[in-house]
């Protein structure tokens, strides 16, 4: 499992509740990958979608 701040566990559960895409918490919470160079970042699945969220929880597409 990919290494997560509490901020980007936060951001996590906060798409997991918007869409859980049929996973488990702890499922989808380890669909998280890291991104290289990107300074903590995860990259996560999402609705078709990737999102991006920063080691401070900001998530973006």
């Amino acid at each position: 499992m990919t290494r997560t701040t509490r901020e980007q566990r936060r951001a996590i559960h906060r798409k997991w509740r918007q869409a859980d895409q049929g996973l488990p918490y702890r499922s989808f919470r380890r669909l998280a990958a890291s991104v290289p160079a990107g300074d903590g970042a995860i990259a996560l699945p999402w609705c078709g979608m990737w999102l991006c969220i920063e080691a401070d929880g900001y998530t973006h597409s």
